[in-house]
């Protein structure tokens, strides 16, 4: 059996590290890896749902920063790869400061390490189920300021918190900690086209990993999120949909889960 880093238990599958190998990374056990081979058979769209996602993530933080907004805050932000809140914010505004919210060890431990040079962005173990905790933690507060602008990201996250009225009272609570001119961007699991049997069957594997459960939403209920923002054009879309480069090939339709996107700012 392989040995993980003191602390991390490789018998269980972790989200944040099936979404690792899912985007080609190393940064996974055989676990992960056997669940993540899982998801692609029910789901044979996984792969590309994850660089979807990653792409969503580029967008929309460099819409947040030309909105003015040099604070980030990316709840559920999983190992770093490529174009990692950071680089796209440094990128565009180089007094931009960014805190990444995570709770499997992997992630803090790799985050930590990447940037230990880097003081504009800090790594704190936070769980989104417990958004007043992540709000009133001291290295939170100490690195941005929450009387100012805030890019906030909850991206392929939201999902693994059960039950619409708690996920609101999630978005809600951090939504009424944010400052005029804040800006939220949020993507998110729907069922797409898969079968009851296969709904079940994700819903089984998930179980078994360290979310717990994943529940996919509806366009309406994932609206219901940004009460209080404006939506950015065009909207609450499919996560391949939002502002997609000029140059980007429309990829061929493969069956499986969709995602809905979308950026709101807080006026």
């Amino acid at each position: 059996m392989e040995q993980g880093p003191p602390g991390i238990d490789v018998t269980v599958p972790s989200v944040a590290r099936i979404y690792d190998y899912l985007l080609g990374g190393k940064d996974n056990f055989a676990v992960d890896r056997a669940a993540a081979e899982k998801l692609i058979e029910l789901t044979p769209n996984a792969r590309e749902g994850v660089r979807t996602n990653r792409r969503f993530i580029r967008r929309a933080v460099t819409l947040m920063a030309r909105e003015g907004i040099r604070q980030f805050l990316d709840i559920g932000a999983g190992l770093p790869t490529q174009e990692n809140v950071h680089q796209v914010a440094l990128g565009e505004a180089p007094d931009a400061r960014v805190v990444y919210v995570d709770n499997d060890p992997i992630v803090l431990a790799h985050g930590r390490a990447l940037l230990a040079d880097n003081d504009r962005t800090i790594v704190v173990d936070g769980d989104l189920r417990e958004p007043e905790a992540i709000l009133g933690d001291p290295r939170i507060n100490e690195h941005i300021d929450f009387g100012k602008p805030v890019g906030l990201l909850m991206v392929a996250v939201l999902h693994f918190v059960p039950g619409t009225e708690n996920a609101g009272r999630v978005v809600a609570t951090l939504r009424d900690r944010l400052a005029p001119g804040s800006a939220m961007a949020i993507s998110h699991l729907s069922y797409g086209d898969l079968d009851e049997d296969k709904i079940r069957e994700g819903r089984e594997l998930y179980k078994n990993t360290s979310a717990g459960a994943v529940t996919p939403r509806t366009h309406a209920e994932l609206l219901r999120f940004f009460d209080g923002f404006d939506l950015v054009e065009p909207g609450l879309v499919v996560t391949e949909d939002w502002r997609p480069e000029p140059d980007e090939p429309k990829l061929p339709r493969i069956p499986g889960v969709d995602g809905y996107a979308g950026v709101g700012l807080l006026r």
